[in-house]
């Protein structure tokens, strides 16, 4: 059982930036493709970007954040973070942090989630 710990979330207006790291506590975390979704209020839970190391070290973005988020990890220390920048009010959400065995953009495929972290982008 992989348990992931979400923090970095809070209030910041549009234009600034923030960083959600996420910590697993399984040792085997190098192996697990790891993604970040968000879920604003009232709206279904959206992909927002993703990593994995196989066959290669490989992100993915969607496309709303393109540009302006950066996934990152540190399997040394069971991390995986997503740098947020030119933040925009559209991108008020929950964040969550998902491990799975493979990557994908449906978060069906990821075994473990975090419990969320709440991200407020003021205008």
């Amino acid at each position: 059982q992989v348990q992931l710990v979400e923090s970095g979330g809070g209030l910041v207006q549009a234009g600034g930036s923030l960083t959600l790291p996420c910590v697993a506590s399984e040792r085997t975390f190098s192996s697990y493709a790891m993604a970040w979704f968000r879920s604003a209020a009232g709206k279904e839970r959206m992909f927002v970007a993703a990593i994995w190391r196989r066959p290669a070290v490989s992100t993915y973005y969607a496309d709303s954040v393109k540009g302006r988020f950066n996934i990152s990890r540190d399997n040394a220390k069971n991390a995986v973070s997503l740098q947020m920048n030119s933040l925009k009010p559209e991108d008020t959400a929950a964040y969550y942090c998902a491990a799975g065995t493979r990557a994908s953009l449906d978060g069906g495929a990821y075994d473990y989630w975090g419990q969320g972290t709440q991200v407020t982008v003021s205008s």
